[in-house]
């Protein structure tokens, strides 16, 4: 009788506090979850990414785009105008 109240409290006792328990079940089960929230928003910048990459391989129009916004492409029989504001002159 006693043997089998020691198996039954050595079994009790890695249940709630050993290995695999079921705090560190529940543990683990919250780390998985927010694992999942990082790789969906990874896995939504990387679409976006290859997107752009796509629209760059494919399309002049964009790489023009690019180019004029970032550095400042202008074309052949365009005029470029430059807007200074008064205020804020040093």
């Amino acid at each position: 009788m006693i043997l089998l109240l020691l198996v039954l409290a050595g079994l009790q006792y890695r249940l709630w506090f050993g290995s695999g328990s079921w705090e560190q079940i529940v543990y683990l089960q919250r780390e998985i979850e927010q694992q999942k929230l990082v790789n969906q928003g990874l896995s939504d910048r990387n679409a976006i990414l290859e997107n752009e990459v796509r629209d760059l391989k494919n399309g002049m129009g964009s790489i023009e785009e690019r180019a004029r916004s970032e550095l400042g492409l202008i074309k052949d029989g365009e005029t470029f105008y430059l807007l200074v504001d008064e205020d804020k002159q040093p």
